[in-house]
């Protein structure tokens, strides 16, 4: 039993707990936001009528309680009570201040500005409020209206010690230091702020400023024009001797010294003209002149300036930004909220630790090993929400491939369902054994959720999975995946993990930031997210239902899936990028144009709830395209998670299963079945009942799937479906099929597009035949730039469609396409 003074820290933390979840709510914020902005409002018009009406009021001021007495102040007795103390016998007229640090702690609140920023404006705001309260008292020594009670008193506790002067000093001193603290305000900024004539300014820049002349002399080499006589140098004269000669010259007082590498630049740049001085003429008086002057040492450079070309790709959008801020893609739904907590079911995880069930699996694994002369050194138990780990550390010599073989073994000893052996547990020199508990406990989606794992997880795609033995909330990056395979026999929870994966990117992302596509030939387990439809989903143009459940519309979605891939390559290759973090970045910094056909580039998550069925219907059709996604989509945004009951060698085939690197499996029947899945022995000895291994790569990791029912689905879905959404869900490229492809082509030269003439020189100068181009070049819709490559491939310009390839251009250059167009109007 816990004790007393436990249970009132519990009961304390989890006050503390309840008060900083509805301090941190948004509806709570909200409202302190507005009642601190309409307070002071009221403040403000209480304290600005009662200087007119504060003679009137002195009456009232006693006799708030009594009704009959009523007072001039344009905010009643209230006004008139509250304005007495905090300007007469508060701060006088500087008391102005306190509503308008109100009115922006409410704005603040509002805007959700950090509590630091709030703070310190108070710290500011009350500092400048006592000290003028200070000065007005100074000044207005006999007023307490203008001065209040506080500057009053204030004064007559300093003169005494400061006198007059010292005071009026000291109220100067610190003025100064409170704007040149706060504001920043310095010597120089003041200097900035009286303006120049443009004369003076010319002048100090072309004669005193040395750093500004250094840098107009080694900016020579791209933007200046230099032209030096080449009476100066004599032929036989060379460069170095030159540069030795200007060295040594005495410079006149009002001539800036140049150094010696500045001019080294100088000579090199116009060695040319110096070189080639034999063909340059120069009058006489100008030769004799500058004779002179190097005899008296000094030789002047003309110099011709010429404006400096700006680069207006990147200061643009640098500017851009600066200006209007980096482009969000949720403001469309501005006003989105996010899925609050009490949607989901909370259970009771407490762990119990049963030690007599402890000790005798201890004992019995012990045993069982001594039976086998297999001694141990060391045991060790973690106890998780539904498996025990026992840790052992064998006595030297023991092999442990004969603790390996005793698998079955220590599960008769234990009497107990689903022993595995972990020899080592990689990263520790230990041999794990996990046994189910007898009491196993549900984890809940609440929980997993909740958990700061999630919470401050910085990743793409989190995914809140469950918990592993250690009670540790498991989660991954989907995006790192980047593509899940999840197998598992009927009823094992293989829907519930898919539903644990959907609930964990709803509760994390935007709309804006990942849309999902989701595949259900059982028609049954996703149908609760047709509410999220204008929100998450993302369908085929003239789409019925936004679950997929007929296997024709599956290879139709596939397939537009590898042409939105394809389109997407063609961005970042534009982009000059490598992947779709990068691409999206690079958009929110405004470097990329939306008249070029960029746009910021959500993310795609594929889930097929039974793969196998779709093979069994469609076969290479699905595989196909599957294989496609999996090979390449990863670097644009589109993953997949596929689930299936029976992963056997025809489903999920050798090029699947190699581009499917994370594998999640729930119990399977035979080692057979986990092999294929995991390529490992260990799904087969699942407990059930959301008990799964996740593979990563070489390692296994085993964790009890996140619990989250249907009704708590339906909630969550009802809660984002009430909601503003977007005018219609995300439309996907549209897919013709190949059978359709060909048979109704627009031969007729009247029927043809406006723009065909328009497409197919732009086809003929790309020497690309492709939908996506003409998208690009025209600032055409998918639909209407397929209809053109159509009417091309009618008129003989392209070659027929060849998968994802760029149809073939049949026609070289412009000249023939004239020639070609004109024979066909004369026909």
């Amino acid at each position: 039993m816990p004790k007393k003074s436990d249970q009132k820290v519990t009961q304390k933390t989890e006050v503390k707990e309840t008060i900083k979840d509805f301090l941190k709510n948004r509806q709570t914020q909200t409202v302190a936001g507005l009642f601190i902005i309409f307070g002071s409002i009221f403040l403000f018009t209480a304290f600005i009528s009662f200087f007119f009406t504060w003679r009137v009021d002195q009456s009232t001021i006693s006799q708030l309680v009594d009704k009959n007495v009523e007072a001039k102040n344009l905010l009643g007795k209230l006004g008139a009570n509250l304005s007495h103390f905090f300007i007469y016998k508060g701060f006088g007229l500087s008391a102005l201040i306190l509503p308008v640090l109100m009115f922006f702690t409410g704005l603040y609140i509002l805007l959700k500005i950090p509590l630091k920023k709030i703070l310190k404006s108070w710290n500011w705001g009350m500092l400048g409020l006592i000290w003028t309260a200070t000065a007005f008292g100074f000044f207005a020594d006999k007023n307490a209206l203008i001065a209040g009670v506080v500057g009053l008193e204030l004064n007559a506790y300093l003169i005494p010690y400061l006198a007059p002067l010292g005071l009026s000093i000291l109220i100067v001193f610190g003025y100064l230091t409170y704007f040149a603290i706060r504001f920043k305000i310095t010597p120089e900024k003041i200097r900035e702020w009286i303006p120049k004539k443009p004369d003076l300014e010319a002048s100090k820049t072309s004669t005193t400023d040395p750093s500004i002349k250094q840098k107009e002399n080694s900016s020579t080499d791209l933007n200046t024009t230099e032209t030096i006589d080449k009476n100066v140098i004599s032929e036989n004269q060379p460069i170095k001797e030159t540069i030795i000669s200007l060295d040594d010259f005495e410079q006149k007082d009002e001539v800036e010294e140049t150094p010696t590498s500045t001019f080294e630049m100088a000579v090199k740049n116009v060695e040319p003209t110096i070189q080639n001085h034999s063909n340059i003429t120069s009058p006489k008086k100008k030769i004799d002149k500058e004779r002179k002057e190097e005899e008296k040492g000094d030789l002047k450079i003309d110099i011709e300036k010429v404006k400096e070309e700006k680069i207006a790709s990147s200061n643009l959008a640098d500017k851009i930004v600066e200006d209007f801020g980096e482009y969000d893609p949720t403001l469309d739904l501005g006003n989105y909220a996010f899925p609050t907590l009490n949607l989901l079911r909370e259970f009771d995880e407490s762990i119990s630790v049963d030690a007599e069930e402890l000790e005798a699996n201890k004992n019995r694994i012990v045993d069982t090993l001594n039976n086998y002369k297999i001694g141990i050194s060391k045991i060790k138990a973690t106890v998780g929400p539904t498996i025990t780990l026992y840790e052992i550390v064998p006595e030297a010599g023991i092999r442990i491939s004969k603790i390996k073989n005793l698998e079955d073994d220590i599960a008769l000893s234990l009497s107990a369902l689903g022993i595995r052996i972990i020899a080592p547990i990689p990263g520790k020199g230990t041999i794990g054994i996990e046994v189910p508990n007898k009491k196993s406990n549900i984890v809940s989606m609440n929980s997993a959720i909740a958990s700061n794992k999630f919470q401050q997880s910085k990743m793409e795609l989190p995914i809140a999975l469950g918990k592993t033995i250690s009670n540790e909330t498991f989660v991954f990056d989907l995006a790192k995946a980047p593509h899940m395979l999840m197998a598992g026999a009927t009823g094992q929870g293989k829907s519930v993990g898919l539903n644990a994966v959907l609930t964990s990117l709803l509760y994390k992302k935007h709309p804006a930031e990942v849309k999902f596509v989701l595949v259900d030939p059982k028609k049954v387990e996703l149908t609760l997210f047709n509410k999220i439809e204008r929100h998450f989903l993302a369908v085929l143009p003239d789409s019925g239902d936004a679950i997929i459940t007929d296997t024709t519309k599956v290879i139709h979605t596939l397939n537009s899936l590898c042409i939105e891939m394809d389109n997407r390559y063609d961005l970042l290759k534009n982009a000059m990028v490598r992947n779709i973090k990068e691409y999206n970045d690079k958009f929110k910094a405004r470097k990329l144009n939306p008249n070029d056909g960029h746009k910021f580039l959500p993310y795609i998550v594929l889930v097929i709830d039974e793969f196998a069925d779709l093979i069994m219907t469609a076969g290479k059709e699905v595989e196909t395209p599957i294989a496609r996604l999996a090979q390449l989509a990863r670097a644009i945004g589109i993953h997949l998670i596929v689930a299936t009951q029976r992963p056997s060698v025809n489903v999920i085939t050798g090029i699947i299963k190699a581009n499917f690197p994370t594998r999640v499996a729930f119990r399977v029947t035979s080692k057979i079945d986990s092999r294929t899945i995991l390529d490992a022995p260990g799904a087969d000895q699942l407990i059930g009942r959301g008990d799964l291994l996740y593979s990563s790569g070489n390692d296994l990791t085993r964790v009890q799937c996140a619990f989250v029912d249907t009704p708590e689905v339906e909630k969550i879905t009802s809660f984002i479906g009430s909601q503003r959404a977007y005018p219609e869900a995300y439309q996907l490229p549209e897919y013709i099929g190949e059978e359709s492809s060909g048979s109704d082509l627009d031969v007729d030269i009247a029927d043809r597009d406006k723009l065909f003439k328009e497409a197919a020189e732009t086809i003929v100068i790309a020497q690309q035949g492709s939908a996506s181009l003409l998208q690009r070049k025209l600032k055409l819709g998918y639909n209407r730039a397929g209809r053109l490559i159509d009417q091309l491939e009618a008129a003989g310009i392209v070659g027929p469609f060849e998968g994802s390839k760029a149809r073939q251009v049949l026609i070289t250059d412009l000249t023939t396409l004239e020639q070609f167009l004109e024979e066909e109007k004369n026909k």
